[in-house]
C-alpha cells in the first residue's frame, strides 16, 4: 500500500472514484468494505463475512466489534473530523478458524461535491505472518545474544546494540568506536580480521570470521562477526554493517566433545565427496580394521566392505538418501571386528553413525563429516532385554486373565485411598469393563469403590506378600478373583495385579443354590400334593364303597337304596370336581385350553356363581352381602370359566371363615376395567404367604393348622384363567385371623351389547327316538356302566372292548351311535374309526369319541379321523343325553320302536 503522505492517499471526491478505490483495494487487501455511517456497517459487508465467519445479522451495526479480540474493543473508534489521508489503526481481528490474527485497518470517506461524506470505504489487511517473523526474529537475537553493528569507514565511527557490547565484554551504556574494537582482538586474530575485511572491502562482498576477543576484566571469548558492505551511487564502499554473536560456550563444548571423544568409544570421520577419500581420527581406525596405511585417506567403498552384507545395501541407501535431499544421515549397522572372511558369520560390533553434509552454493555435495558410535555392548544389552520383554508381553497379552500395573495413592494420614492405572493386557478392558482406563485412577471411573480393594492392596505393598483374593466390588456389579503382588523392593507403591472377572460364576452359583431351593420347595410342595391327592380322594371312596355293600345287602329296601345312592352321587361329583381341576390345570400350563368367549354380562356370570355357592355359604351360616355396579359391565368372557373363577373365589371364603362369619362380594367399573372383590372375615394370610398363595398346591390356613380340603389349586386356576381373559388376579391381607380380599380385574367391551341374550332352552334329555348304541371302552366298568345307563334310557346298546370286537360286531349289530374309546390297546380310537367308515355298517354311523383330552387340536385330530362328535371324559349323562336328542331317527327299528 501507498505510505500516508503521498497522493494516493487523497480522499476521492466522486462516486467513481470510489468505485476504482473497492477494486484496488480488493486485489491487494483481504476485507473490503464500505458504509455510510462511521463505526457501523449498514449493509452485508461479503468479504467481511469470508473472513470473520460472521454473518450478516451478526455484523450490522456495530455488531462487527464482537469478532475483535476483548483487549482491542475499548478503542475509541470515534469519526475524525477534516480527515484528508488514509484513517489508519492496528486490531486483533477473530478468523473463520477460530484464531486472532493481526490486521491492519485503513478508511477513508467519500465525498460529495459539496464536501459531505457520502460514505465511508475501508480495508483490512491480515499481517499476522509479518508480525510473528518480527517477533521470532526479536527472540532469535535475544535468546542468541546476536548483535549488530555498524562501521562509517568515511568518519571511522562505530555504532552497535547493547548485545554487540555484551559479546566483547562492555556494559550497554558504554560507548563504542572501532578502536575498542580492534584493540580486544588477539594479535594473530587482529591480522586475520584486517585481511577478511580489506578483501571484502575490494570486492564489496561479504566475509564472516571468528575471532578471539579478551574483556576488560581479562577472560577470553570467542566471537563470531559477519558482516556485508554498503556503497555509494558510484560503486565505492562507504560503511560495514553486521552481526556478532558469542562463540565462547559453543568452542568450550567442541573442546569437551573433543576431549569425549578421545576417552571414549566414538569417533569421528569426515568423507571428502569430490575425492574419494575417508579421514578419520584413532578410534575410527580401532572400529574400522582399515590397513594403517589407508587409514588416515581411504575411499568410502573401503569402509563399505567392512560394513555385514545384510546391512550394506542399506547404509549406502541411506548416504544416498541424505545428500540428495539435504538431510542428517543416520544409521545403524555392524562393522567386521577384524576376523571375517566376508561371509557375515565372523563377529561383528554394533554402530550409529551420524553426519551432515556440507554443499556447494550450487548445491553439489562436498563433503560429509560426522560420528560413529560404538554401541555393541549397549546393543547386547537391549536385545536381551527385548527377548526377556518380547516373552514376558508374548504371555501376557495370550493369557485370559487381565494383568496391570497399578500405583497405590495415599491420603495425608497415610491411609489408602485410590490407585492408578500404570498398565495392561488385552485382556484388561473385557475382564475390568474399563475402558482407556491406563493413566487414570480406578475412582475417576468408580468413585464408591469399595474400601476392601485398597486396604488389601494397601497390606500387600506394606508387607510384601503375595495375596489370593476373592471378593465383589459393589459399585462395578462385579465379583472378581485377584492375585496380587508387589513390584519392586520395600517402599515401592507397586502392585502387579492378575484378575478374573467371576461374576458369571458366582450368578450361576447363586442360580443353583436358587434352583436347588425352588427344587426342594417343589419336591416339598409335590410331596405334600400327593398326600393331599390320595387324602381327597380317599375320602369320596369309603361312602361310595360302603354305598355299594350297603345296596347290595339293601337291595329290598327302596328309601336305604335311594339316600345311599344320593350320597354316592355326591362323593362321584366330588371326585369328578377334584379330576376336572386338575384336567384344567394341566391344560392351562400347556396352552391347551379353549375359551369359548361371547358377549354377556358380568352381573349374569355372578349370579351364576353365587347360586352355585349358596349350599356351601349356607352350611357355614355366613351373611353374604352382594353389590354390583348399577351400570351394565358387558365382557367377551366365556361364562363358565369366568363362573369358575367367581366360584373358586367364594367357596374359598365359605371354607376358610369360621361359622357365622360375612362375606363380601362386590363387582364394578374402574376406568376400563371391571372390578371383582370377595372379602371374608376369615382366617386372613399371612404376610410372608401373599406371594405364593396363588402358587400351585398351595393351601390359605394350611401352616396355620386350619386347611379345609382340597388339592390347593383353585386359587392357581383362578389367577390363570383371569389372565387367559386379559385380566389379573390379586390378593391382600391385614394378616393371619383378619380377613382377606382377592381381587379380579377384567377388561370391559368399549361398547355395551344392547340385545340381551335369551337364555337357551332347556334340552329334553328323554328323547323320544331310540337308537342302536355301540360303546367301545377298554374299561370293562365304564363301558358296561355306560351301556347301562342308555339300555335305562331305552336305547338298545352292545359292549366291545377293542377295536378288533368293534370291527367284528359293528355289521351284524348295525348300531346308529359308535361311542368309541380313543385310548384302546393296540388299535387307537383313530384307526378305529378310520376303519369303520371303510365298512358298509360303518360308512353312515354317527361316531362320538370319548377321551380324557378336550383341547381343540384334540377335537381337530378326532374330527379328521372321522368322528362327528367329541366328549371328554367322564362324559356327563345330561351331556349324552342331550347329544342323542339331536340326531335324527335312527336308520334301523329297535325293539322299543
Amino acid at each position: 500500500m501507498p505510505e500516508p503522505s503521498q497522493p494516493s492517499h487523497a480522499v476521492p471526491s466522486s462516486i467513481a472514484a470510489a468505485q476504482a478505490a473497492h477494486l484496488l483495494l480488493g486485489v491487494h487487501c483481504d476485507i473490503v468494505w464500505s458504509t455510510k455511517t462511521f463505526g457501523q456497517f449498514d449493509a452485508d459487508q461479503p468479504s467481511w463475512r469470508a473472513f470473520t465467519g460472521q454473518t450478516e445479522a451478526e455484523l450490522l451495526g456495530r455488531g462487527w466489534i464482537n469478532a475483535l479480540h476483548p483487549d482491542d474493543r475499548n478503542l475509541p473508534y470515534v469519526m475524525p473530523t477534516h480527515l484528508t489521508t488514509v484513517f489508519e489503526t492496528e486490531y486483533r481481528l477473530r478468523h473463520v478458524s477460530g484464531a486472532y490474527r493481526n490486521v491492519i485497518v485503513r478508511m477513508l470517506p467519500v465525498r460529495a461535491p459539496d464536501g459531505s461524506v457520502l460514505e465511508w470505504l475501508g480495508s483490512h489487511c491480515d499481517v499476522t505472518q509479518q508480525r510473528q517473523t518480527e517477533q521470532r526474529l526479536r527472540l532469535a537475537m535475544q535468546g542468541g545474544r546476536m548483535g549488530t553493528w555498524e562501521i562509517d569507514l568515511g568518519s571511522g565511527s562505530m555504532a552497535g546494540s547493547d548485545a554487540f557490547k555484551a559479546n566483547l565484554g562492555l556494559p550497554p551504556a558504554s560507548h563504542i568506536d572501532y578502536a575498542q574494537l580492534t584493540g580486544a582482538m588477539l594479535d594473530g586474530d587482529l591480522q586475520h580480521w584486517q585481511t577478511v575485511v580489506h578483501a571484502a572491502i575490494a570486492s564489496a562482498g561479504d566475509f564472516e570470521i571468528d575471532l578471539r576477543v579478551r574483556w576488560p576484566d581479562g577472560s577470553l571469548h570467542w566471537t563470531h562477526m559477519r558482516g556485508t558492505c554498503a556503497s555509494d551511487g558510484a560503486g565505492n564502499v562507504i560503511a560495514l554493517s553486521g552481526i556478532s554473536l558469542d562463540l565462547t560456550a559453543s568452542k568450550q563444548n567442541e573442546e569437551t566433545l573433543r576431549l569425549t571423544l578421545a576417552a571414549g568409544e566414538v569417533a569421528t570421520w569426515n568423507w571428502d565427496i569430490v575425492a574419494d577419500r575417508v579421514t578419520a581420527d584413532s578410534n575410527m581406525a580401532r572400529l574400522f580394521p582399515v590397513n594403517a596405511d589407508a587409514a588416515t585417506a581411504a575411499p568410502l567403498a573401503r569402509y563399505l566392505e567392512i560394513i555385514h552384507p545384510d546391512d550394506r545395501e542399506q547404509v549406502s541407501a541411506q548416504i544416498a538418501e541424505a545428500l540428495h535431499a539435504h538431510t542428517p544421515f543416520e544409521a545403524s549397522y555392524r562393522v567386521s571386528a577384524g576376523d571375517d572372511d566376508g561371509d557375515g558369520d565372523g563377529e561383528y560390533r554394533s554402530v550409529i553413525a551420524r553426519g551432515r553434509a556440507e554443499y556447494a552454493p550450487d548445491g553439489t555435495p562436498l563433503q560429509l563429516p560426522g560420528v560413529l558410535l560404538d554401541i555393541t555392548r549397549q546393543k547386547q544389552v537391549e536385545d536381551a532385554l527385548r527377548r526377556s520383554e518380547e516373552r514376558y508381553r508374548t504371555l501376557i497379552e495370550l493369557m485370559d486373565q487381565a494383568f496391570c500395573v497399578i500405583e497405590m495413592l495415599y491420603d495425608e494420614q497415610g491411609r489408602p485411598i485410590d490407585f492408578r492405572y500404570l498398565e495392561g493386557n488385552p485382556a484388561f478392558v473385557k475382564q475390568s469393563g474399563l475402558e482407556n482406563a491406563i493413566g487414570k485412577t480406578i475412582r475417576s471411573f468408580v468413585p464408591d469403590h469399595d474400601q476392601h480393594w485398597f486396604d488389601l492392596y494397601d497390606q500387600v505393598v506394606k508387607t510384601g506378600e503375595p495375596v489370593r483374593y476373592e471378593n465383589e466390588a459393589v459399585a462395578m456389579e462385579r465379583w472378581f478373583e485377584v492375585f496380587a503382588a508387589r513390584l519392586g523392593g520395600p517402599g515401592s507403591r507397586l502392585l502387579t495385579v492378575l484378575f478374573s472377572d467371576i461374576s458369571e460364576r458366582k450368578r450361576s452359583e447363586q442360580q443353583l443354590r436358587q434352583l436347588a431351593d425352588n427344587l426342594s420347595e417343589m419336591d416339598r410342595r409335590k410331596t405334600e400334593f400327593l398326600a393331599t391327592l390320595a387324602h381327597e380322594l380317599r375320602n369320596p371312596l369309603a361312602p361310595i364303597r360302603n354305598g355299594l355293600q350297603i345296596m347290595r345287602l339293601a337291595a329290598d329296601k327302596p328309601a336305604t337304596v335311594a339316600r345311599v345312592r344320593d350320597v354316592m352321587e355326591r362323593q362321584v361329583n366330588q371326585m369328578v370336581h377334584l379330576v376336572n381341576d386338575l384336567l384344567d390345570v394341566a391344560r392351562i400350563t400347556r396352552g391347551q385350553i379353549e375359551l369359548k368367549l361371547e358377549r354377556t354380562d358380568l352381573k349374569t356370570i355372578i349370579a351364576s356363581a353365587v347360586e352355585t355357592s349358596m349350599p356351601l355359604i349356607e352350611a357355614g351360616r355366613h351373611q353374604l352381602q352382594v353389590q354390583l355396579d348399577e351400570q351394565a359391565l358387558p365382557l367377551e368372557a366365556d361364562p363358565t370359566r369366568l363362573a369358575q373363577v367367581l366360584g373358586n373365589l367364594l367357596n374359598n371364603a365359605a371354607k376358610y371363615t369360621p361359622a357365622g362369619g360375612h362375606i363380601a362380594l362386590r363387582a364394578g367399573r374402574d376406568g376400563n376395567e371391571a372390578l371383582i372383590e370377595v372379602k371374608d372375615s376369615g382366617v386372613g394370610i399371612p404376610a410372608e404367604s401373599i406371594t405364593t398363595v396363588f402358587d400351585m398346591f398351595t393351601q390359605v390356613g394350611q401352616n396355620m393348622g386350619r386347611a379345609q380340603g382340597g388339592l390347593g389349586i383353585g386359587l392357581s386356576l383362578v389367577r390363570r384363567l383371569a389372565e387367559l381373559h386379559g385380566g389379573s388376579a390379586t390378593a391382600a391381607s391385614p394378616g393371619a385371623g383378619l380377613g382377606s380380599t382377592f381381587s379380579v380385574r377384567l377388561p370391559l367391551l368399549k361398547e355395551a351389547t344392547t340385545a340381551a341374550t335369551a337364555p337357551a332352552a332347556a334340552v329334553n334329555t328323554a328323547s323320544g327316538s331310540h337308537f342302536r348304541v355301540l360303546v367301545v371302552d377298554d374299561n370293562i366298568d365304564a363301558a358296561d356302566t355306560l351301556a347301562a345307563v342308555l339300555d335305562m334310557m331305552g336305547h338298545v346298546t352292545q359292549v366291545a372292548h377293542d377295536g378288533a370286537q368293534a370291527l367284528a360286531v359293528t355289521p351284524q349289530f348295525l348300531p346308529d351311535v359308535i361311542f368309541l374309546d380313543i385310548g384302546l390297546p393296540g388299535m387307537n380310537g383313530y384307526d378305529v374309526a378310520r376303519a369303520l367308515r371303510q365298512l358298509p355298517a360303518g360308512a353312515k354311523v354317527v361316531l362320538v369319541a370319548l377321551t380324557g383330552w378336550g383341547a381343540e387340536n384334540d377335537r381337530s385330530q378326532s374330527s379328521a379321523a372321522g368322528f362327528d362328535h367329541h366328549l371328554t371324559k367322564p362324559a356327563n349323562l345330561l351331556a349324552i343325553g342331550e347329544l342323542l336328542a339331536t340326531l335324527s331317527t335312527p336308520k334301523t327299528p329297535t325293539d322299543h320302536d
